[in-house]
């Protein structure tokens, strides 16, 4: 997270964070304050939004979409996730000044090419590469641990997306450890049509299993698989509790999973709480294999490795 290389302006950055999948998901039943707890494991894949951020006089916010990912509905101005990254720093500037006058000042360009509502935490890798942009650009010089902190105050995959690689996640996800992970992983991924909403998806899981264990899944299998090193290994420990909701709320994703495990990928999911779905190949070659027929098929579909790093600087 912390990238000690001297900025070549220190006027402009550019911040780039991943998306994440989940390799593990479990969940357990809604706790008194009405989340659920997790116990998951998340992977860095390579698919990118990239957030350049300029000094200015004062706040402005523009996003640009990757043509690949179709059309979208963004939030509006004011709404954005990156909006609440600045608001946060500001108050927190606030607070150690003592002062009343901090505004949010700096352009902002996000340029998306992570699928939107999609179950890759698009919108959380955003927040943390404008945490890691504006920090540096404001020169806060704010402590890792309490980045992290402001981080899961926003949203429980904002902490991952700040470390990246592949990490085990508790609490609501956002209690983040990193794990060992030495394999490189092969993934393709193929964002459907239309969005999901994850609030949606955890009520129609709720109404599915009402007599769900408050303990969730526990992820250790999946860690001795990634151990392994073999992506056959991996493939037989895939877990995603949500997919049952989301497949019954879209059942074109259980076709989906079907038509690229036919295609040649070891194993298909729905990555968080979808409609994205993500396939697990032998080889970066099996990846484009797979890919390709699906492409052919009129799907959507890109390559991917794993794990990459959290929000860096890279410009």
């Amino acid at each position: 997270m912390t990238d000690p290389r001297p900025l070549t302006d220190p006027r402009r950055l550019t911040v780039r964070a991943a998306a994440k999948i989940n390799l593990h998901l479990g969940v357990g039943a809604p706790r008194e304050d009405g989340f659920h707890p997790l116990d998951t494991v998340y992977q860095a894949v390579s698919l990118y939004d990239d957030l350049t951020a300029t000094e200015a006089d004062d706040w402005s916010l523009s996003t640009v979409v990757d043509p690949a990912l179709g059309a979208v509905e963004l939030p509006g101005p004011g709404e954005n996730i990156v909006d609440k990254v600045a608001d946060l720093l500001c108050s927190e500037r606030r607070g150690a000044e003592r002062s009343g006058g901090v505004a949010p000042a700096a352009h902002v360009e996000v340029s998306k090419a992570i699928p939107v509502a999609g179950g890759m935490a698009g919108g959380s890798a955003d927040a943390a590469a404008a945490f890691v942009a504006l920090d540096r650009l404001w020169n806060l010089e704010t402590p890792d641990e309490v980045l992290l902190d402001l981080a899961a105050r926003l949203g429980s995959d904002i902490p991952f997306s700040l470390i990246g690689g592949t990490a085990r996640g508790v609490g609501r996800g956002e209690v983040v450890t990193p794990v060992d992970d030495d394999g490189a992983w092969a993934w393709v991924v193929v964002p459907a049509v239309g969005g999901l909403s994850t609030p949606a998806v955890y009520r129609h899981w709720d109404a599915m299993f009402p007599d769900a264990s408050p303990e969730p899944a526990p992820a250790e299998r999946l860690l001795k698989a990634l151990a392994s090193g073999d992506p056959h290994v991996l493939a037989t420990a895939l877990h995603n509790d949500l997919q049952a909701a989301a497949v019954d709320l879209r059942p074109d994703l259980g076709e989906l999973i079907a038509e690229g495990e036919a295609a040649g990928a070891l194993r298909g999911m729905v990555s968080g709480s979808g409609p994205t779905c993500v396939f697990l190949c032998e080889s970066a070659e099996s990846a484009r294999a797979v890919a390709g027929e699906l492409r052919a098929s009129g799907h959507t579909a890109l390559t991917a490795h794993g794990p990459v790093a959290g929000a860096h600087v890279v410009a």
